[in-house]
């Protein structure tokens, strides 16, 4: 087994579920970190709970959480929200954007080699007249400007396999969750430079940041490549 650890921040959404599985069943991880407002039930996970070290932290107190200290080898974000379940805009943007920026900096190791892998949305655009792919736009672009070696954004298309039953802006394409969340795996595991052809991954550079970007069309091309 692998050395490399990884760690997850948004476990307990629709696809960081699937995600968590999915690292703790992957032999390229000997330690996988769930940290979070909330973590996991042990009776949800069927393997790999022994390589899972689990957190609750205080978004608003980053400093106290220990995320830096796991030199974590690959960063994968899924915290997201929406306004609805945010209650307004301000705390939407506190969650989606604030939150996400800060903990991917917080874990963020000066001198050591990291992979952070983000899950954005379609439509995702700094400059959009509308808050939810204006956010996600913000969010790559700050999440880029953190320093990471390889930054990987994710921007899939609607969600199939969800409780929840609000439509998202602009997604056209469906990927099931459980697939995306395989594929957000493998990216982590593979990096921008060894992702297979067929994905079609993009590199985009905003504001002096790149960053590689997949669709949703390359996520599922992705969940079938071996890692």
């Amino acid at each position: 087994m692998s050395t490399k650890t990884a760690l997850i921040i948004g476990a307990t959404g629709q696809t960081g579920g699937y995600l968590l599985k999915e690292l703790l069943a992957s032999p390229h991880f000997s330690k996988v970190g769930e940290y979070g407002r909330r973590v996991t039930a042990a009776d949800a996970l069927a393997e790999g709970k022994g390589k899972l070290e689990q957190k609750t932290i205080d978004f608003e107190n980053l400093s106290a959480s220990g995320l830096k200290e796991g030199k974590w080898d690959v960063v994968y974000i899924t915290l997201g929200t929406t306004r609805k379940n945010a209650g307004s805009a301000e705390k939407f943007e506190k969650i989606d954007r604030e939150y996400v920026v800060n903990a991917a900096r917080e874990a963020r190791v000066e001198g050591l080699s990291q992979r952070i892998v983000y899950l954005s949305s379609s439509g995702a655009s700094a400059t959009s007249p509308f808050l939810y792919p204006k956010s996600k736009g913000l969010t790559e672009i700050a999440l880029a400007k953190l320093g990471y070696e390889d930054t990987i954004i994710f921007r899939p298309g609607m969600l199939v396999g969800t409780k929840r039953p609000e439509f998202r802006l602009a997604e056209s394409l469906e990927i099931k969750v459980e697939t995306l969340g395989k594929a957000i795996a493998t990216a982590g595991i593979l990096g921008s430079q060894a992702l297979p052809a067929e994905v079609h991954a993009g590199q985009e550079t905003h504001e002096g940041a790149t960053f590689t970007s997949i669709n949703n069309a390359g996520a599922l091309a992705l969940a079938k490549a071996d890692a």
